[in-house]
């Protein structure tokens, strides 16, 4: 990640939000690459449309390939800064699920 780097939000936009959780929708097109962001808080993702080649690329280099099933609950920590690139032929959509309190 270049120094210096602004951090984006974690998804497109919340769609829904309160004392415990906030949810996100996020859409990225197919060879779309989203903003460099960092999840504060744990979160699961429940993709809509499966992920044909989705890749979180770390600020330190490192590159996670997912596999996704529309339906699934995927759990994940927060953790360091990274950017999610559609690498896929499909668009890709998920629900972003933060929970504010543990």
């Amino acid at each position: 990640m270049p120094e210096g780097t602004k951090l984006g939000p974690v998804g497109s936009e919340v769609i829904y939000e309160n004392d415990l959780v906030r949810v996100w929708s996020l859409r990225l097109p197919a060879g779309a690459t989203q903003d460099w962001h960092r999840h504060d808080l744990d979160y699961l993702v429940i993709p809509i449309v499966p992920s044909d080649n989705n890749v979180m690329v770390f600020a330190d280099g490192r590159e996670k390939p997912t596999t996704e099933t529309p339906g699934d609950a995927l759990w994940r920590q927060a953790g360091p800064p990274h950017k999610l690139e559609n690498r896929g032929t499909i668009d890709y959509q998920n629900v972003l699920v933060e929970f504010k309190k543990s």
